[in-house]
């Protein structure tokens, strides 16, 4: 209502009746006089209603016209469509145009995000947007000292990124007060909630069901600007629960199971949607940790249906009211209709799953525990464990932690602790009080557990690791959601493992991989053989959630007065300068600057850990551009021939030498390129350093949207083999560009050294509105040049 207003005022004298109703059809959810009455607001912290009735009505419309039932993916989906009533909504095939109730950025991503923002002049942002400061702690001594130094060392960021929140309308979570994902389900998820966050695992809202989507920093400037956001219709991937949980087996090891049956890849272009009597045996943050972790299998985002385990955490939350709201819509909105299809279907007997430890090296390698250790034996993995890590945006509930805290209990009762360093992640600050104030965090700590800052820490590479050297061979097991290789601690050696929260606890009791609490017995310390109990804890918090420290700033209500200043000597922060216009001419022999071999993930595209720090830069950041990546004429990391003077170098210093003589280049690469996090400088630096086009076998889904965002192409081999087809030292040719058009291939020209030439065919998935963002050099600039013509 207020964003209206605001919009009213600005216009002046544009003052017709067509301009007036087109405002009020976009921001009235009823009639002037029924908006004005009391509403239940989307959060305690935000004005805008709940905007279930307008959802409901557009629904209506869209379902009158496809006639047939819904899954509940597609009615939450559907319901936020632009235009209801004419646009093509066809499962796979369509591209949606959105609007999404929310956004959300992690400091990381938020601070390209912003500058993005600030570069397309706007004024203020047109829907409730929120900045979390997560990613910059890094874990070293513990919560109290890291938090002090991650304060000091990002003075600057945070000063900026608090500025440009006030200035531009953005709530502001100071660092401490946890990882956004948890700030997210506390505070702002809603059953039919449709909201982006600049972070890979904002699907984690589902577990309240709403729809939560990863995206790039561009993606969240356009629906900060009130442009429609664009997404490929999804395809939907059914997940049934059935049976119920118990003794080990924890809500982790649904989504790890899940991973393990479709892969990587496998959720690539579509919703997971978990259904059947088996989802009510799963509490709210247990949901949310199973939608988190839908990441890692390349799921746009997952999401449970509305139950009474939703309305239970909503009231414990203080939220009672939106509960109360999602009741009356349960049926026509937050229930998936009788009889809807699923374009495949995974079935899961929650009585009979085991509890899983996948990796290394890939969330997809299922282990189920009673088979770890013969596995780990015949594969050569490290079987001593040199650290257990619990916590994360993905297993740091109160029902997480007071499990591990019985198991510790247990096992000091029987003079046991924590054979290896034991470090404990709260997700929020009221995860930390909470636990705190009722004595889960003492229990921990007396296990030999080190509680670290709300944060991300750990999880993202942000851990001053000093127990291993680097190349060092060894195991972790940590209840994260991601363990690429180096992902933890920059270390290529070491095998981290993803399980339970639960099962970290009882690994590292035993300090083993061929430990299973199941069926395996410790010796006390008196001698005595025990067998430790299966997990306890509750749900929620008997005494209600301490609230803990106040960590968040809201916006003034108008910030035109107010400067956000990035000093031009800033090694931290760079205003963005634009990106070059498209000349309107083919791309002809361009340079290939590295060819990858095997995966390639945003990691070993835009290394994180200790280039966190330069998320602001571009041009800093670019430095660590395919550090990681494996160069497939070599079978080295960042060191490749530089075609111009024959000699070998690092990756970035290579494209800085072709930038500076003006020097086109593509990268080749594999299966699945890009998967990972939203990183969105991933996408960013190849721009940025000179790079056109990049060629793989397949893309993730993020990746791919970042790259069309930024005025590259990005194409698929036709047939998968051509990839072989192609030398490090050829040259590359994208013909036809002016012909440029949706489902159209592009011809492409392979000259080889000897002179010998292939001719392939590449695909793509652009559609007329992306093309429109290749020709204009990014979406940014598309942007400026639609409000240059109004």
């Amino acid at each position: 209502m207020a964003y209206c207003m605001r919009v009213l005022h600005r216009q002046g004298s544009k003052s017709s009746s067509i301009f007036f109703n087109e405002i009020q059809s976009r921001c009235f959810h009823v009639s002037p006089l029924t908006s004005a009455a009391a509403r239940v607001a989307m959060s305690k912290l935000d004005k805008e209603p709940l905007p279930y009735d307008k959802l409901a009505k557009t629904l209506q419309v869209v379902k009158k016209r496809l006639g047939r039932p819904l899954t509940l993916s597609e009615k939450v989906l559907y319901s936020h469509i632009d235009q209801p009533d004419t646009q093509d909504v066809d499962r796979g095939v369509s591209y949606l145009r959105l609007r999404p109730d929310r956004v959300a950025m992690q400091d990381a991503t938020a601070q390209m995000a912003m500058l993005q923002f600030i570069s397309s002049g706007l004024s203020r942002v047109a829907v409730p947007s929120t900045i979390h400061c997560d990613h910059l702690i890094e874990a070293q001594v513990g919560g109290v000292e890291d938090l002090a130094r991650a304060k000091d060392l990002n003075k600057e960021v945070y000063n900026f990124l608090a500025s440009a929140g006030n200035k531009y309308g953005v709530g502001f979570w100071k660092p401490g007060s946890g990882i956004i994902h948890q700030i997210i389900l506390e505070n702002y998820a809603f059953p039919g909630l449709l909201m982006i966050g600049t972070d890979s695992h904002t699907p984690n809202g589902g577990g309240l069901g709403g729809l939560c989507i990863g995206v790039g920093g561009a993606d969240a400037v356009d629906v900060m600007a009130s442009i429609p956001w664009e997404l490929k219709c999804p395809k939907v991937i059914g997940v049934r629960l059935t049976g119920k949980m118990s003794g080990w087996t924890s809500p982790k090891d649904i989504i790890l199971k899940v991973a393990d049956i479709l892969t990587v890849k496998g959720g690539t272009g579509a919703i997971v949607e978990y259904h059947g009597p088996g989802c009510d045996s799963v509490s709210c943050t247990g949901m949310a940790t199973i939608c988190n972790m839908g990441a890692e299998i390349g799921a746009t985002t997952s999401l449970f249906p509305y139950n009474r385990r939703m309305y239970d955490y909503l009231k414990a939350t203080n939220r009672e009211d939106i509960a109360k709201e999602a009741d009356k819509y349960r049926e026509v909105l937050l229930t998936p209709d009788q009889g809807a299809k699923y374009d495949q279907l995974v079935e899961i007997d929650l009585a009979t799953l085991e509890p899983h430890v996948n990796g290394p090296f890939t969330p997809d390698l299922g282990n189920p525990i009673s088979q770890l250790g013969a596995k780990a034996k015949k594969n050569n993995w490290p079987v001593d464990i040199k650290v257990g890590l619990i916590g994360s945006c993905t297993n740091s509930s109160y029902e997480d932690m007071g499990r591990c805290a019985s198991i510790a209990k247990e096992a000091m009762a029987h003079g046991l602790k924590s054979k290896v360093p034991f470090n404990v992640t709260p997700g929020s600050e009221q995860i930390r009080a909470t636990i705190e104030r009722d004595g889960i965090s003492k229990t921990l700590s007396d296990f030999g557990g080190t509680v670290l800052a709300n944060a991300c820490g750990p999880c993202i590479g942000q851990w001053d690791r000093r127990d291993v050297k680097k190349g060092e061979k060894n195991t972790i097991v940590t209840s994260y959601n991601r363990n690429f290789t180096g992902r933890n601690d920059a270390n290529p050696a070491t095998h981290c493992f993803v399980t339970s929260p639960e099962l970290v606890t009882a690994l590292s009791i035993a300090g083993r991989l061929d430990f299973n609490p199941l069926t395996d017995e410790l010796e006390g310390a008196n001698g005595k053989k025990f067998k430790l109990s299966p997990p306890f804890g509750d749900e929620l918090p008997a005494a209600g959630f301490d609230p803990g420290q106040d960590t968040f700033v809201q916006p003034v209500a108008d910030g035109s007065a107010m400067r956000v200043d990035v000093d031009p000597k800033s090694q931290r922060l760079q205003l963005l300068q634009p990106f070059d216009k498209w000349d309107g001419k083919d791309l002809e022999d361009m340079t290939i600057l590295i060819k990858v071999k095997g995966k390639c993930t945003t990691d070993h595209i835009s290394a994180a850990g200790p280039w966190l720090k330069y998320r602001g830069h571009l041009d800093n950041i670019s430095n660590n551009m395919f550090i990681s990546a494996t160069n497939a004429e070599n079978g080295e990391m960042n060191k490749i021939k530089n075609a111009r003077t024959g000699e070998w170098g690092a990756v970035p210093d290579v494209a800085r030498d072709y930038k500076a003589h003006g020097v086109r280049w593509v990268t080749v690469g594999d299966e699945n390129y890009g998967e990972g996090s939203s990183r969105e400088h991933a996408a960013l630096e190849p721009r940025h350093l000179g790079g056109r086009a990049i060629i793989v076998k397949s893309f993730a889904r993020i990746h791919e949207t970042n790259l069309k965002k930024q005025g590259m192409l990005p194409l698929t081999f036709a047939d998968a083999k051509d990839y072989d087809k192609i030398q490090p030292s050829d040259k590359i040719s994208l013909r036809g560009l002016k012909g440029l058009a949706p489902g159209k291939p592009v011809e492409c020209e392979v000259k080889h050294a000897d002179g010998s030439v292939d001719k392939i065919l590449l695909n793509h998935s652009l559609n007329d509105l992306q093309i429109g963002w290749f020709r204009a050099g990014s979406a940014l600039n598309r942007m400026k040049e639609l409000a240059a013509q109004k």
